[in-house]
């Protein structure tokens, strides 16, 4: 049999059995899937894990010693109880097998070995029930030295309930041992210049080393090649893009008249990057450019003057954004900005699944016929239904809300569209460099002139009870002065735990509602004369939208909502921000939340309402958000709170979710110069004919999904 490679399929090295296990367990399909599930940590023989901190509730995988094996007929029902105490020298746990004499056998007081199974609590003693575990065998009788298996070390892999961690190392060993040459991806004189080890190497030291002293070295070579590999991939994209003809949009009548008219003028961050879009749009490869800015800097507006750039030629732009409330609000906003002259001629037209039929129908032929030459709308832009006559730029709205193929699939319905990218999530330099590595960054500091600023308190319940009462008298004090606020609810109704659209939901249930705080104000008797109303993603369409334009006209004093208003919802008369059980949410939510209020000339006031305690992560992001009202500095600052992971968005698909050994933070210098030694490459040898290594691992890395996902982007 020949030996295998990283793309052999895993039914040819492991079986058709184990090999779906693993498909089913981790999406692994080839003997490079399995090489790449690296072990979390390594174990020894002689170490013991403290058990005293094992989390309840969690899978975990511990190198214990069995301190004593009890057998005993059950009460309540047929059958025996074993139970296997096992410990550390400092805690114990109980393993329970129910019907299992047979165990006695190997289970004997001494004898060490790791476990794996699911903490529980019975009679305040943790336990495993029924776990799976692995014994060590006797030193003695192995036929390696005493010392040396000792000494080896165990690796502890990231593991399932089907898939125990010495499962996946026993899989892991049988590929090792038929794995042949492994191709290097990284060019012969950077390998040399940096002491790393070829890739075979590599691998086997991390998953079967002899000694620690191997796994470091090991772990160095291979986040070497994650960094090298996916910044080659990222830039290999953006070439591709590049090298794609655009059609060419010049500024024109349609632009002038829009400018003439602006009632302010454009901020210097706004003006500086309207100059790189327009300059982008008149080139003949299409633009690929990200516009990060603070909440309401004026991203829009950005976007709307490259909207008239292309329509001057006829061109079409097409908007999306992640909820009808944003995409609704963003026609009206449109509308509002391009007047009574320009509106009819370009016609905004709004275009989401939750429109009637006959509405629907009525804006996919505007959109069709080239008629409507800005189109907003939600997902139902990607319908297969929906075609454009000449669609020259996509702007995707609040990006982090969309996966990938979504993003993409709207791209295709044109023939190279210019993409511009917005986001009010402040993106740190790493994360920009690791996620949209193929895309051209550009930012909006500046801020429009008139906003009066936001003020940022925390109101700590679970020390100052009293501050309850506090809050909801603030917003009256508000409202009596003609002014609006928003109170943002972790959950649509607490006692059916219905959430709506939360990024960080909670296990646990929450106590507040938009239904109980609508519940409570009906009976508080400082609201009696208070407008309030409630908004919720669940809401049809029709009165969503029917709630926001009266709030928008002050029909309603205080709006009692999810977080479908966390984005583009803009009321310049809103001055206040609640948010209930902040601690739910996370850092850039809490942030995009409170810049909803402070938009006018009223400053603007949030109020972030917590029963977490003090030092709690949950109360770390909260009074974050509430000591500077910087986005960037947050972004910064929720990089560090967070896990990388969590930073990278598990929405996203593609190697927005495949980092292994990379840390966005701690390996932010070796990102980049691996983008710096990549790109040199790739100028040098732009279809890596002479580095087929690194061509051979960026197919391997991005899979058919994530590499068609590139593609299209």
């Amino acid at each position: 049999m020949p030996p295998l490679s990283l793309s052999s399929p895993l039914e040819s090295a492991l079986g058709p059995k184990t090999a779906k296990t693993f498909a089913r367990a981790f999406g692994m399909e080839t003997v490079g899937d399995l090489l790449d599930h690296y072990p979390r940590r390594h174990a020894q023989r002689g170490e013991l894990t403290p058990i005293a901190s094992l989390p309840v509730g969690e899978q975990v995988t511990i190198v214990a010693e069995i301190i004593s094996v009890t057998s005993r007929r059950m009460r309540q029902r047929k059958g025996s109880l074993l139970e296997v105490v096992i410990g550390d020298g400092f805690g114990t746990v109980s393993l329970t097998f129910f019907n299992q004499e047979w165990r006695k056998n190997e289970l004997i007081a001494g004898r060490r070995g790791i476990f794996s199974g699911k903490v529980g609590e019975f009679k305040y003693q943790k336990q495993f029930a029924h776990p799976e575990y692995e014994l060590f065998d006797d030193p003695v009788a192995a036929s390696e030295s005493t010392e040396r298996w000792v000494n080896r070390p165990i690796p502890i892999y990231p593991a399932t309930s089907t898939l125990t961690s010495w499962t996946i190392a026993k899989s892991i060993a049988t590929v090792l041992d038929d794995l042949g040459d492994v191709p290097d991806p990284l060019p012969d004189a950077l390998r040399a210049e940096h002491g790393l080890l070829d890739a075979r190497t590599a691998l086997v030291r991390l998953h079967r080393p002899d000694t620690l002293d191997q796994i470091e070295p090991a772990r160095r070579t291979l986040r070497m090649h994650e960094a090298f590999v996916l910044q080659a991939a990222l830039l290999q994209h953006r070439q591709l893009l590049r090298a794609m003809p655009a059609v060419v949009r010049r500024p024109g009548a349609l632009l002038e008249r829009f400018d003439a008219d602006l009632a302010f003028t454009l901020t210097p961050d706004q003006a500086a990057v309207g100059h790189i879009v327009a300059d982008e749009l008149q080139g003949e490869r299409p633009m690929n450019r990200l516009v990060q800015g603070e909440v309401g800097s004026g991203k829009t507006l950005v976007a709307l003057r490259a909207m008239l750039q292309v329509a001057e030629s006829g061109g079409q732009s097409a908007l999306i954004a992640p909820t009808e409330v944003l995409a609704a609000q963003h026609v009206r906003s449109i509308a509002r900005m391009l007047g009574p002259q320009l509106s009819p001629e370009l016609m905004p037209t709004l275009l989401t699944g939750q429109l009637p039929a006959a509405e629907r129908r009525k804006a996919a032929l505007r959109v069709a016929s080239g008629q409507a030459r800005i189109v907003v709308g939600t997902h139902a832009l990607l319908s297969a239904s929906t075609t454009f006559a000449d669609l020259g730029l996509v702007v995707v709205d609040e990006q982090h809300r969309f996966g990938v193929e979504q993003r993409d699939s709207l791209r295709a319905k044109g023939i190279a569209p210019h993409v511009l990218v917005l986001t009010a999530t402040p993106i740190p330099r790493t994360v920009a460099m690791t996620v949209f590595g193929d895309l051209d960054v550009c930012t909006i500091r500046t801020m429009p002139e008139g906003r009066a600023g936001i003020s940022t308190f925390v109101a700590p319940l679970a020390e100052k009870p009293a501050w309850w009462a506090r809050v909801w008298d603030r917003i009256a004090e508000e409202v009596a002065q003609r002014r609006q606020a928003f109170v943002v609810c972790p959950s649509i109704d607490a006692d059916a735990s219905t959430s709506d659209e939360a990024d960080e939901p909670s296990e646990s249930a929450t106590r507040w509602g938009v239904v109980q705080v609508h519940d409570m104000l009906s009976r508080h008797p400082s609201y009696r004369d208070v407008r309030f109303e409630i908004l919720h993603g669940k809401m049809p369409s029709d009165e969503k939208d029917a709630v926001m334009q009266a709030f928008s006209r002050g029909d309603i004093d205080v709006l009692i909502a999810t977080t479908v208003v966390e984005v583009g919802v803009d009321v310049p008369n809103a001055s206040t921000m609640v948010i209930l059980e902040a601690e739910r949410f996370g850092v850039s939510q809490l942030h995009q939340l409170r810049g909803r209020v402070g938009r006018g000339g009223l400053p603007g006031l949030c109020l972030l309402v917590t029963e977490a305690a003090a030092g709690t992560p949950g109360r770390e992001r909260v009074e974050a958000v509430a000591s500077t009202t910087d986005g960037f500095e947050l972004a910064e600052i929720d990089l560090q709170l967070r896990g990388e992971g969590d930073v990278l968005g598990d929405a996203q698909s593609g190697v927005r979710s495949s980092l292994r050994l990379l840390r966005v933070v701690a390996d932010a210098d070796l990102i980049a110069y691996a983008r710096i030694e990549a790109d040199r490459v790739l100028q040098d040898d732009p279809a890596l004919l002479r580095h087929p290594g690194l061509a051979a691992a960026i197919e391997r890395r991005l899979g058919q999904r994530e590499r068609a996902a590139l593609t299209r982007s």
